[in-house]
């Protein structure tokens, strides 16, 4: 899919482009290629004079294969945006490519954005920018705002981790914690453990973006303050993420205290059974000597003796174990 969008009173209009005759009926300020054919590549080439990489979308982590300035003038910024999704939680590559020197193509001033999956944060800018004049100046307001959406989504995301910790805190901390809820407890634990280790992970791939925009110069000075206080922001979830680690490393020592609890009770209640047991089985070994001298053997009572004994040297512990609330 092929959108270009363009600035109108202020305002980001997107148009869906299915042809490079429409294509070349606007001046867009942004070009953003979801999953782009091989077509809709050739049509950016030859009105734009812009070759997309084949490696564009590698993940490569190498910061000199991510943040680059080509011969021409084109800057390759390649980030990484999260998607919050409550079944498959990741994060999608996106390429971005700007020209601000070369006035010999039709690219410059444009930004082009290349990516294999709808963004939320793409969508958060765009209702922003229809509904409020002026967000929007120039190309290199788009990528900034962009990478500004990321760090709010990602900060929306870390409050919905905190609400259900919060659920989670509750239901760990309430003591009737069984084997199966404590299974359930684990698993939702892990879940935002691994959201929150993503969400850092991007924090740490948008500042090195930001940062890069900053070292080229291409800011002007109220753009550069304005990154300034992204990475600001940046910073202020860092703390965040490890304030939820904390917490989450809580939470799972303290459910995994609670089954070593339920294990314990049950290892209890066998201990107490074996010592139970003991005294009987005394009795037992005992009269099943056989000595010729043992004077209960030609009795006629003596095995309803030996029973009836058994029986109180069990119930002695038993009530023993009980009163000293050993059973509970």
């Amino acid at each position: 899919m092929l959108n270009i969008f363009t600035l109108a009173n202020g305002r980001l209009f997107q148009e869906e482009i299915e042809s490079l005759e429409e294509l070349s009926k606007f001046q867009p300020i942004w070009v953003d290629l979801e999953s782009p054919t091989l077509e809709e590549k050739r049509w950016i080439k030859q009105y734009y004079g812009l070759s997309i990489p084949e490696d564009v979308m590698d993940e490569d982590i190498e910061e000199s294969a991510r943040f680059y300035e080509e011969d021409n003038g084109e800057l390759h910024i390649r980030s990484d945006f999260l998607i919050a999704d409550d079944a498959e939680p990741r994060t999608v590559r996106v390429a971005f490519i700007l020209n601000l020197v070369n006035d010999d193509l039709k690219s410059k001033g444009v930004l082009f954005s290349i990516h294999d999956e709808d963004v939320p944060v793409f969508r958060l800018l765009r209702m922003r920018a229809r509904r409020a004049p002026g967000l929007i100046e120039d190309a290199k307001e788009v990528l900034l705002k962009l990478f500004d959406a990321d760090a709010e989504y990602s900060a929306d995301t870390l409050e919905g981790i905190y609400v259900e910790l919060e659920k989670v805190s509750a239901q760990v901390l309430s003591g009737d914690v069984t084997d199966t809820k404590a299974s359930e407890v684990l698993g939702a634990i892990a879940r935002h453990e691994d959201l929150n280790g993503r969400i850092r992970r991007n924090m740490m791939d948008t500042r090195r973006a930001v940062s890069f925009m900053m070292r080229s110069k291409m800011l002007n000075a109220e753009q550069f303050e304005d990154a300034r206080q992204i990475l600001r922001d940046i910073d202020s979830l860092d703390s965040h993420t490890a304030f939820l680690f904390d917490k989450i490393n809580f939470l799972m020592d303290a459910t995994v205290g609670f089954i070593n609890i339920n294990q314990n009770k049950i290892i209890k209640i066998f201990s107490v059974a074996s010592v139970a047991l003991l005294p009987p089985t005394l009795i037992a070994s005992v009269y099943g000597m056989n000595f010729k001298s043992m004077p209960e053997l030609d009795w006629a009572l003596g095995y309803h003796y030996a029973l009836g004994l058994m029986v109180a040297s069990a119930m002695g512990p038993m009530w023993y174990f009980r009163k000293r609330g050993w059973l509970k």
